[in-house]
């Protein structure tokens, strides 16, 4: 199953079926695109006369869409687009009628313009072809041309993950090696000096327990900057989201709780850093999910 981003854009056009033997040759559009969001959330942008229809095309997204910020916008495109015509007269006297009831009721509104009659002119005059069932057609269409976008762009943000996937496993295997060497070298620092506090003290302990004591020591340093189980449970955490990326579907939710996870595992590591060196792979782990978390918000 492929893996959906929550970005694409489609858009489709189609002239209109002949009503009552004419052809006035005006088109219908539709466009949708998308972008991330938590949930589902749907806005239409319809020309006046395809707002009936808003229901059954919000219904129809819901349908194909789970997740995203969704716009479709639906438009009516005459065969002279952008060109201006004069209205007729009986248009005219129906814009006069309807100004002069107007300013009865309110005098002060202003007088129609010569812009507003033209465009006044376009809406009035022009006869209502039936747009339901090419509409719905076309909506259909320009949504599977949005989830064809979107699965491109899924399979292009799997690549760039499993990518980062490869280099934190990297960082993590770089990481493992450090701490045993960071123990021998804290343990032998220990001893060196409780060998020179006893001899600098005067009446010290007898040397067994100051070496027991400074062994002691040692562990407990050792215990707290022993960073092996945040690396497996990193390891684990990669391996799932591996396996989420190859089985697909709406997994972006449980890939932004496994990066959350990622996260803390790469901070502790970096808060147990007894080196310079484990301190630049725990930098060099939050840069690469951060760069994860920041495309795993786009999918699906």
């Amino acid at each position: 199953m492929a893996v959906y981003s929550m970005t694409g854009y489609a858009s489709v056009q189609q002239g209109a079926a002949k009503t009552q033997g004419r052809d006035d040759g005006a088109r219908l559009g539709v466009e949708v695109r998308s972008v991330n969001s938590r949930f589902l959330d749907v806005s239409l942008r319809l020309a006046d006369e395809l707002r009936q229809h808003e229901s059954a095309l919000r219904a129809l997204v819901s349908r194909q869409l789970k997740r995203g910020k969704v716009e479709l916008r639906a438009f009516v495109v005459g065969p002279d687009a952008g060109a201006l015509h004069a209205p007729d007269a009986a248009t005219l006297q129906r814009m006069a009628a309807l100004q002069d009831g107007v300013r009865a009721w309110l005098p002060e509104a202003r007088p129609l313009s010569v812009a507003d009659i033209l465009r006044l002119g376009a809406t009035l005059g022009a006869p209502q072809a039936e747009w339901g069932d090419v509409l719905l057609e076309l909506a259909r269409q320009a949504l599977q041309g949005l989830c064809a976008a979107r699965e491109r762009e899924g399979e292009r943000l799997v690549q760039m993950l499993l990518e980062r996937v490869q280099q934190l496993r990297a960082l993590a295997l770089q990481a493992g090696p450090l701490v045993p060497q960071l123990v021998q070298q804290q343990r032998q620092k220990f001893l060196d000096r409780w060998q020179q506090a006893l001899q600098a003290a005067e009446g010290s302990p007898v040397p067994e327990t100051a070496q027991e004591r400074a062994l002691a020591e040692a562990t407990a340093f050792a215990l707290r900057i022993d960073v092996a189980e945040e690396v497996t449970r990193l390891q684990s955490h990669l391996d799932e989201i591996e396996r989420l990326l190859q089985q697909g579907g709406e997994v972006g939710k449980r890939l932004d709780f496994l990066i959350q996870e990622l996260h803390r595992e790469a901070n502790t590591l970096g808060s147990k850093s007894a080196s310079i060196e484990l301190t630049r792979i725990s930098v060099d782990m939050k840069v690469l999910i951060e760069q994860m978390r920041e495309q795993v918000q786009n999918i699906e």
